[in-house]
């Protein structure tokens, strides 16, 4: 761990824990040296010198024990009967202290031996001991409680035997002379020296199996019970013992032992694990050093050297060899010999197991589809797994010492590079692998995309590689049909918004001749109706082959869906806006004419039409702004006639949110009570009485102005599409028709109303209401609710006539000639609408069940002038007369119409020679009068009809309508 991040994850300490204990610390060795200085001293009397060794120490051992007990309460762990065990020691070492000040200071006399003080002296030790074992690390097996009794035994023996050689033999053959009172001086003078070896034989051994926990205040104690050892080894040496008295120097190390001891679980800096946080309580540990970690090993081999030393120091100075020392030495050796063979089994256990191990990575490495590469911090290879045979077509040997960034492609190395130094820059905690993915020469030379995990080895990297090349290329694909369209491979919308937005905010958002063109196929949905879809999809094709060579390498072509392309012509920085225009237009036009050339369908030769619109970009211009002008454009191209190019205007737009507005007060026109119902009086030609009214609405807006039903029709037809475009060509289900279908009930409705109403007070008018046949059919209107109207409001048998349009070929005649019988017996008239015009008048008049023959207004608008119409509506006319029905023209505005029209034999009109729209207060007056003047004089018919009807048309171009009163 590098210091940033040792400094990063170790936990602050607490607020003046630091310096609290810099206190401690220096206030221990203030007393300790002070105590030092005094016993050297003399401390200026006998006296005070036996207090202060007797009374002294016994006074610093207390407070060990005192320390040592309270840490022992205030923890919760398996430490607490390490530090009560060092408790009891330390005041056995009080008391014997105290007994010894007893005989010196209190009584004045010298202290026996052995005495009390002598027994509370040898129970210092065994507590100790077992303490040192309660905080060593356990061994986990058998084997490391026997190595641990002979590491023990080791040092122990090996210290006995030196002390043995120096000094303990002495006083065993001083027990052994038989003086009086020799012996309990022997046994105690020897078991001093034992004891303290024993002592120092765990210190060694336990100072190398510490546990993790409180290292800190383990080492403290250990040292404390080092210096104690070190006092009691000089006092029992011949030279020191003999001329011992209280106070003097050697006092000072056991003193600096009891207060160390006493500081140890208090003032030494605790670092308790943190699970949460890994490496927390090592982050402040240094590195172990090799020749730290070797020591346990060396440690029998060491006592070893010891006690072969105290053999030869006997050997040397010409002694005899004392059999304790000979035995002593022997055993150590035969604890040297066994514990030598277990570390020997254990090697050969821990050999075989690293060999399985090692064979079963080998195995894993080996046998991965991954490649394992292991890279020096110098970008060599040193290793590289046998999967790169198969994964890189190269061998493994091959690649070993190659540099890996000759493997690298050129455009990737710079990424690659840069990744690699911020992730070894990265602390490990924090970042412990990172992902690298670039291109990798194979041994064929080609490319394959690779996929690394990367991981620090040594101050270098491993990397654990895999060939990705197929996903990449599927990815890749999938970009690709995302961005492009099916059928014809060109870009769609999402690609061509985008390629715009980068040519409006790129290096070229300044370059204001960039434009856009929006295309469209005109005729195509017949060509779908006519020879089929899968013709239409061949067409679309052949469309964008043409659109994708028209344009230039830069530029691009799109299919924005069904028959819509579009192109974007970037601009060449021409500044002159007149010649970029004539210059783009040029460029429409061609492409406009290449569109329109016949096409090779199906063996057949199909032709559309292309209507194209170019919107340039404009200064501060969105993409989604330059491509909603150019649909503008295009738009305006097919209103004007289509197969045209337009550019776009401002006024376009202009006149689009003014449509869109008043769509919008559409909407809620109905609901809001500003629709109005007129009806214009149908007339007999013969005798000028009024025979029937048809119905028509009339919409006053909220600000004022009247529209005619040709005019909020076309609203409308405005908002119908789906996509929002004002041509409404998505062939959606929009609005409009909902909202149209709402305005044919409303004025059904109103109508029968009226009618009904103007029933009850004496006028027996029928009225006429216009439905189409799309509503006719529509499943969602049954004929039991026009049943149900007439049957509500009253309205007898023959009062209502149903004006049909029938203008489409492909309508189901079964099914709506089921649905004209059913409103027949309801006592409904029917009338056909715009005979003479539209596809399928003959086919209607065959088949459906129609009573009233009702003519297109173009027939009647030219009967004067063309002697061609005029023969057309006389033969329409005698083919009414010869089926017995009735005949309605529509758009009567003239005399001489009126006076044609009754010659060829038409026996009602209906327009403004006679009346326009009338209100509902208007149109009773006019029923009251009952007749209107006939132009040229009553006349009777040429050709005779039936009985009176009526019917109705909206309304297109009528002059001098009657205005509708304000509400």
């Amino acid at each position: 761990m590098n210091a940033p991040g040792a400094a990063l994850l170790t936990r602050p300490p607490v607020s003046g824990g630091s310096g609290r204990s810099l206190a401690m610390q220096l206030l221990l060795a203030v007393i300790s040296g002070g105590y030092a200085v005094g016993a050297a001293l003399g401390w200026g009397s006998e006296e005070l010198a036996e207090i202060m060794g007797d009374f002294g120490l016994s006074g610093a051992a207390l407070l060990a024990a005192v320390s040592c007990y309270a840490y022992a309460r205030a923890i919760d762990s398996r430490e607490r009967p390490a530090w009560l065990l060092f408790a009891f020691s330390s005041l056995m070492g009080a008391c014997g202290n105290a007994i010894w000040g007893w005989y010196e200071v209190v009584l004045g006399e010298a202290v026996p031996k052995p005495s009390l003080a002598d027994f509370a002296f040898l129970c210092f030790a065994p507590p100790a001991i077992v303490g040192l074992l309660v905080l060593a690390k356990r061994p986990v097996t058998r084997a490391g409680w026997v190595c641990l009794g002979l590491d023990s035994w080791l040092i122990g023996g090996s210290l006995l035997t030196l002390s043995w050689s120096l000094a303990l033999a002495h006083a065993a053959r001083t027990a052994q002379s038989g003086a009086p009172g020799s012996v309990p001086r022997a046994a105690l003078s020897l078991a001093y020296p034992l004891l303290d070896i024993a002592l120092v034989s765990m210190v060694l051994v336990l100072h190398f199996r510490r546990s993790e926990a409180n290292r800190s205040a383990v080492n403290t104690a250990i040292a404390a019970l080092a210096l104690t050892v070190l006092s009691d080894a000089l006092f029992t040496s011949p030279l020191l013992s003999a001329e011992y008295q209280s106070g003097q120097l050697l006092d000072a190390g056991w003193f600096a032992g009891s207060l160390l001891l006493a500081y140890a679980p208090w003032g030494a800096r605790r670092i308790h694990p943190d699970p949460g946080v890994p490496g927390i309580a090592r982050a402040d540990r240094p590195v172990s050093r090799p020749i730290t970690g070797s020591l346990p090993a060396l440690t029998p081999y060491l006592a070893a050297a010891v006690c072969t030393l105290g053999i030869l120091y006997n050997v040397v100075d010409g002694r005899k060899v004392d059999r304790v020392v000979v035995f002593t030495g022997c055993t150590v050796v035969l604890a040297l010999v066994i514990r030598q063979g277990i570390m020997l089994i254990d090697n050969i256990a821990l050999t075989q197991e690293l060999a399985q191990k090692e064979n079963h990575f080998r195995s894993l490495v080996q046998g991965s589809s991954d490649v394992i590469m292991i890279a020096a911090p110098t970008g060599t290879l040193r290793y590289v797994s046998p999967a790169a045979a198969g994964v890189y077509g190269r061998e493994a040997e091959e690649l070993v010492g190659t540099e890996l960034a000759t493997l690298i492609h050129p455009h990737d190395l710079g990424r690659v590079v840069h990744e690699v130094r911020r992730f070894l820059a990265a602390p490990p905690a924090e970042e412990p692998t990172t992902r690298i993915e670039c291109r990798f020469k194979s041994g064929s030379g080609e490319w394959l995309n690779v996929e690394s995990t990367v991981n620090r080895h040594q101050g270098g990297l491993i990397l654990n590689s895999r060939d990705v090349t197929e996903r990449v290329r599927l990815q890749a694909q999938l970009q690709h049909s995302a961005e492009h369209d099916p059928l014809t491979d060109l870009p769609n919308r999402a690609l061509f918004t985008r390629r715009v937005r980068q040519a409006l905010t790129g290096r070229r958002a300044g370059d204001h001749s960039t434009a856009v063109l929006f295309i469209d196929l005109d005729g195509f949905k017949a060509v779908n109706d006519t020879i089929g879809h899968q013709a239409g999809d061949e067409l679309l094709t052949e469309a964008a082959h043409r659109l994708q060579d028209s344009v230039r390498a830069g530029d691009t072509a799109a299919r924005l869906g069904g028959d819509e392309f579009a192109a974007l012509i970037l601009g060449d920085g021409n500044r002159d806006r007149s010649a970029r225009e004539y210059q783009v237009h040029e460029i429409a036009d061609r492409l406009r004419t290449t569109l329109s050339q016949p096409y090779r369908i199906a063996g057949s030769e199909v032709r559309v039409a292309a209507s194209i619109g170019v919107a340039f970009a404009d200064p501060g211009i969105t993409p989604s702004d330059l491509m909603r002008n150019a649909d503008l454009a295009m738009y305006r191209a097919k209103a004007g006639g289509k197969d045209r190019v337009e550019l776009y205007a401002p006024q376009m737009q202009a006149e689009v949110v003014r449509k869109a507005e008043l769509a919008g007060r559409l909407r809620t026109a109905l609901h809001d009570g500003e629709f109005a119902l007129l009806h214009q009086p149908v007339v007999s030609l013969a005798t000028g009485e009024v025979t029937a009214v048809a119905a028509q609405a009339r919409w006053r807006s909220a600000q004022g102005i009247l529209f005619t039903p040709a005019e909020f029709l076309r609203v409308a037809e405005y908002s119908e599409g789906a996509s929002g475009r004002p041509d409404g060509r998505s062939g959606g289900v929009g609005a409009a028709p909902a909202r149209a279908a709402e305005l044919g009930h409303w004025l059904l409705e109103e109508a029968v109303v009226q009618a009904a109403e103007r029933h009850r007070i004496g006028h027996d008018v029928p009225v006429a209401v216009r439905m189409s046949t799309q509503r006719l059919l529509d499943r969602a209107v049954p004929l039991g609710s026009v049943e149900a109207l007439l049957t509500r409001h009253g309205l007898p048998s023959g009062a209502l006539v149903i004006e049909l349009t029938v203008s489409d070929p492909r309508v189901p005649f079964d099914e709506l000639e089921r649905r004209l019988a059913a409103l027949r017996r309801l006592g409904v008239l029917i009338s056909l609408d715009g005979f003479g015009s539209g596809y399928a008048a003959i086919s209607a008049l065959r088949r459906l069940p129609v009573d009233i023959l009702k003519l297109d207004r173009g027939l009647v608008e030219g009967v004067v002038e063309s002697a061609r119409l005029h023969k057309i509506t006389a033969g329409l006319l005698r083919i009414a007369n010869d089926l017995g029905m009735q005949s309605v023209a529509d758009g009567v505005d003239l005399p001489e119409q009126v006076a044609a029209l009754r010659a060829m034999g038409c026996t009602h009109g209906q327009g403004v020679a006679f009346s326009g729209p009338l209100d509902e207060y208007r149109l009773r007056r006019a029923l009251v009068r009952g007749t209107f003047p006939v132009p040229g004089g009553a006349a009777q018919p040429a050709l005779a009809g039936g009985s009176s009807g009526g019917s109705m048309a909206i309304h297109r171009g009528s002059h001098n309508e009657t205005p509708v009163p304000p509400a």
